[in-house]
């Protein structure tokens, strides 16, 4: 697995044209679906004088892998870094739903997983988004039925589900099955595995059916299924160099970062302080994420759920770009996608300069910074 950067992006090139309607309907770190949430979140009224926007419109998806845009928003970390400048927030279910409002303005700035940021850059031929920040990491599991899977060989031969034909997961997958010298079709699913493809929120209920065998998902989907007497077979976790890879990113339209730097450096401050203070409190902070998810959903986590699917995430600032590297290389690999040129989606500057300002240290780009 990726014990090392993949070298190919010493021979980048463009994503192809025929790959991209493929990635524009599957590329998703962890959704839940395919539809935004077209209500509007306000946070906590806006104190003080505006920066230079009058407002900043930040999306972000309903799961626990984005729980630092879940707690920012509850705790009103960002809107007190704003000040004047009012935080208005928008919950998705999905990646591309996500980039398309980014690309058409509705939304600023979003936290959003690597397959999605990897496909609104390359897609837009290096011209909507950078990638600003890290969010979290880990959080994903391999879920089974220890009743027909035993092992890691036994997996062979059964139905695994992923979200999406071609989201992080899904990836992760057909990458750990070519590891095991195993072959499946990326496309159809069909193979020494059977991929099958399902929505997060159906996932479970598949499960529960006997449709599928075990899943490669993200949290909370590992832990309710584990609450439906599954077994975790493999953390993803374990894979990685240090046992860190990025499941979430945070992103803005280039556009604004160019209009708007002091409103951008502010919605980092309140990152930086939200990731601080989950690491200081977490359970207080576990709590804070449940209680803005049921606030944007209706329906809070149960303990059984919520308890083991928080433990096995890290909240960090450091975007983790050679993760984003080398799960980039995965989907080349897989037949996914042509070899992008990520050259300058990041610009970790205004980052770096909040981090120093609170005494951290910077983090760093892999090579694939602005110049």
């Amino acid at each position: 697995m990726p014990a090392t950067r993949s070298s190919f992006f010493a021979r980048r090139g463009l994503l192809a044209v025929a790959a991209l309607p493929l990635l524009a309907l599957t590329a998703t770190a962890c959704g839940y679906g395919s539809e935004s949430d077209d209500s509007s979140k306000e946070n906590v009224a806006a104190k003080g004088k505006a920066l230079s926007a009058d407002s900043v419109k930040i999306g972000y998806f309903g799961n626990l892998t984005h729980g630092t845009a879940l707690v920012g928003n509850q705790k009103g970390f960002f809107q007190k870094e704003l000040k004047g400048t009012k935080a208005k927030y928008q919950i998705f279910n999905a990646g591309p739903s996500e980039i398309e409002a980014l690309n058409s303005g509705s939304i600023d700035i979003g936290w959003i997983g690597p397959s999605p940021a990897i496909n609104g850059y390359t897609k837009s031929q290096s011209k909507s988004l950078r990638i600003i920040g890290g969010s979290a990491s880990g959080g994903v599991k391999l879920v089974v039925n220890p009743k027909k899977i035993k092992s890691l060989d036994d997996v062979k031969g059964k139905k695994i589900a992923t979200p999406q034909l071609g989201n992080t997961q899904d990836v992760a997958l057909l990458n750990w099955i070519a590891e095991k010298g195993w072959k499946v079709d990326a496309n159809s699913g069909k193979g020494d595995v059977s991929v099958v493809r399902t929505d997060n929120k159906i996932t479970p209920d598949a499960y529960k059916s006997g449709s599928i065998d075990g899943a490669w998902v993200p949290e909370p989907t590992a832990s309710k299924l584990v609450a439906e007497g599954g077994k975790v077979l493999l953390d993803e976790r374990d894979l990685w160099p240090d046992k860190k890879f990025v499941i979430t990113n945070i992103i803005v339209k280039q556009s604004f970062l160019k209009a708007h730097p002091d409103v951008v450096e502010a919605v980092l401050r309140g990152s930086v302080k939200t990731n601080a203070w989950i690491k200081a409190n977490p359970d207080a902070a576990k709590a804070s994420a449940n209680k803005q998810l049921e606030k944007d959903s209706g329906k809070a986590l149960p303990t059984d759920v919520l308890d083991p699917a928080w433990k096995s995430i890290e909240f960090t600032d450091d975007p983790l770009a050679s993760t984003l590297d080398a799960e980039a290389d995965h989907a080349v690999k897989a037949g996914l996608l042509e070899k992008p040129n990520l050259a300058g989606i990041y610009d970790l500057a205004p980052l770096n300069k909040v981090l120093k300002a609170a005494g951290e240290p910077t983090v760093d780009d892999a090579g694939l910074g602005v110049k």
